[in-house]
């Protein structure tokens, strides 16, 4: 879900070619060029979904794998994460999994702060005070990140039975569930 162009896709496709892959974005010209992309690394049949996966129906126990890039912290209330996870939960398969790579923030607001200062410190090394800014103001407008502890807990209450942290850099984790 939110995949883009179908990076995360194609890498796993490099460890389980032949797949069967539904993708998931709100833009139509990502769509088309994910699944060309994801088509010509050899999945066995691409299907995509134009839609916010917060009103897309996943149906119930269908896929083996869901992976989410970049895409959750665009999630408003708690009551929409909730509710997100549930569907993810319920459109996965006995044994399926959850996988997610995204912003993040910290419960404690001095960890927070020190996150968010080595983040805009690595945003100004790559292109200066004005991007730093410009990243800060569009999270900050268009953004709600929940801390990752928020987040495990969440997995486990709407039924996940295995949760784990594969990463975590800063303001960024790479985390996972098993249903």
């Amino acid at each position: 879900m939110g995949c883009g162009a179908g990076n995360y896709t194609l890498k796993l496709l490099e460890h389980l070619p032949g797949l069967d892959a539904t993708l998931i974005d709100l833009s139509q010209p990502m769509l088309d060029r994910a699944r060309e992309r994801v088509t010509a690394a050899g999945a066995r049949t691409v299907e995509c979904l134009q839609g916010d996966v917060r009103e897309l129906h996943l149906g119930e126990g269908r896929f083996d794998v869901i992976m989410a890039a970049a895409v959750l912290h665009h999630l408003r209330t708690d009551e929409e994460w909730k509710a997100t996870f549930a569907a993810l939960h319920r459109a996965l398969k006995p044994g399926g999994s959850f996988w997610v790579a995204d912003l993040v923030t910290h419960n404690a607001p001095g960890i927070q702060e020190v996150m968010w200062q080595r983040y805009g410190e690595y945003l100004v090394s790559l292109k200066g005070e004005d991007y730093r800014d410009h990243v800060f103001a569009y999270v900050e407008y268009e953004d709600t990140p929940r801390p990752l502890l928020f987040q495990i807990d969440l997995l486990r209450e709407v039924g996940f039975r295995k949760v784990d942290v594969l990463h975590k850099n800063g303001p960024f984790a790479a985390f996972g569930a098993i249903k």
